[in-house]
């Protein structure tokens, strides 16, 4: 097991060893998908028809890396409040995995691509509304601006790296879905509620990354 890195450079040699260089085919990501259902282990109807979607993970190259995470708008149909990355749905229109994670950034934030520099990706996740999403990891320029949409984000904010990749910090929470306790990761951090699929590939980046 790792330590999580303390600089920028160490970060990156080791995302550049241990993330994904390309995407999975869908195939391949519904063999054995990870997801909501792995904690409790339920097992998963086939066939499994998902969405695609694609979310951002933007590391913020500070001398000390940071996440940046959106707080999803409280007029939102779905999710309202939620502590989330930038992303959606993949569109027909876009080019590739990548090409969504950064036009959703764009929509939903104002973070432009010129700030933008894809590192790899992690795999993807299942989430219990039907949705597989694809992670982008991605290093942002610390000089990066923002213009929030109001009607998807109501704050945008960083947290370090150090913080969520400190398995310490990894809580196990339970509620109930669907007449179903099930259990999810959380990281609550300074008043944020960080849980569900965005603290689920939180997981998965750390043990991708520090546990092998």
């Amino acid at each position: 097991m790792r330590t999580a890195p303390l600089d920028a450079p160490d970060f990156l040699t080791l995302a550049a060893e241990r993330l994904r260089r390309e995407p999975p085919s869908l195939g391949d990501a519904l063999a054995n998908p990870r997801g909501d259902h792995s904690l409790d282990g339920i097992p998963l109807a086939q066939p499994l028809a998902p969405k695609e979607a694609a979310v951002l993970v933007p590391v913020v190259m500070r001398e000390e890396p940071t996440l940046l995470f959106t707080e999803r708008a409280a007029g939102l149909r779905q999710h309202s409040g939620q502590i989330a990355f930038p992303g959606g749905r993949v569109d027909p229109e876009d080019e590739s995995i990548l090409a969504a994670a950064c036009r959703e950034a764009q929509e939903e934030i104002g973070l432009d691509s010129r700030f933008i520099s894809p590192i790899g990706y992690l795999d993807p996740y299942l989430s219990t509304t039907n949705y597989l999403v694809v992670p982008v990891v991605a290093r942002v320029s610390p000089s990066y601006t923002l213009a929030l949409n109001p009607h998807e984000v109501a704050d945008a904010f960083e947290v370090p790296l150090r913080f969520l990749m400190d398995p310490a910090n990894h809580q196990l929470h339970a509620r109930e879905w669907k007449g179903v306790l099930r259990r999810y990761y959380a990281m609550p951090y300074q008043g944020r509620y960080i849980w569900g699929v965005t603290a689920g590939i939180l997981r998965n980046m750390y043990e991708r990354l520090y546990t092998s």
